[in-house]
């Protein structure tokens, strides 16, 4: 694989794949954890991947360099996501489950790169995108392809005491993939930039039926 990652694999055959992306300054360790909390019947394939990027003076992983919130550095992002949609491509492969059975999830610029994958018009469009605590991100070259993503479902959980990334990121994402057609649950909450454990048993509720067998 093109990426270092952790998994926890479906306890048999997966119904469906939860890809979930970590966070600014963190490691694939950080959200595989949520694997049991959002999967705890164990029907869905989970995987975390590393972001590739170290900075010096920074700790951990990030996914692009951030000159401000919002607007990723455009070289940066643009590897990342050419590197996360290899690990994708090998994913599916390996696994033998498809972009149509597949979530993109993840927390803070996690949630950037589910966006940019997940809204990208030269991608397959997922099942869905877990969107906690960020942003569809706002980069020289790249716009959200949003007509062509109609099936996608869109979850978006923020809080309003998010002095990382404000809450009016998710306020503009809701509206312009509600704009578009989109099937989006949105829920705010007084939490800061962390995951808010109200969100847990929705988030399992919205997985459930995104990745229900037809």
């Amino acid at each position: 694989m093109t990426l270092t990652f952790a998994e926890r694999p479906a306890r048999n055959q997966p119904r469906g794949l939860l890809v979930l992306h970590h966070g600014r300054g963190s490691d694939e360790h950080d959200l595989i954890g949520l694997a049991p909390m959002l999967d705890p019947e164990e029907h869905l394939h989970v995987v975390a991947p590393r972001a590739p990027l170290s900075l010096p003076g920074s700790p951990g992983y990030h996914w692009y360099r951030v000159p401000r919130v919002g607007y990723p550095d455009p070289d940066s992002f643009r590897t990342s996501t050419r590197e996360l949609a290899a690990f994708h491509d090998e994913l599916w492969e390996r696994t033998g489950v498809g972009p149509e059975q597949t979530v993109r999830g993840g927390f803070s610029m996690g949630t950037v790169m589910s966006y940019a994958l997940g809204l990208d018009g030269d991608r397959p469009a997922p099942a869905g995108i877990l969107a906690l605590s960020g942003f569809v991100p706002t980069v020289e070259g790249w716009q959200p392809s949003l007509q062509d993503r109609q099936d996608t479902r869109v979850l978006i959980a923020h809080g309003r005491g998010d002095g990382v990334i404000p809450v009016t990121f998710a306020r503009r994402a809701r509206e312009l993939l509600q704009q578009a057609g989109l099937a989006v649950d949105y829920r705010e909450s007084d939490a800061g930039h962390h995951v808010d454990p109200g969100d847990i048993p929705r988030a399992l509720a919205w997985l459930e039926t995104t990745l229900a067998n037809d």
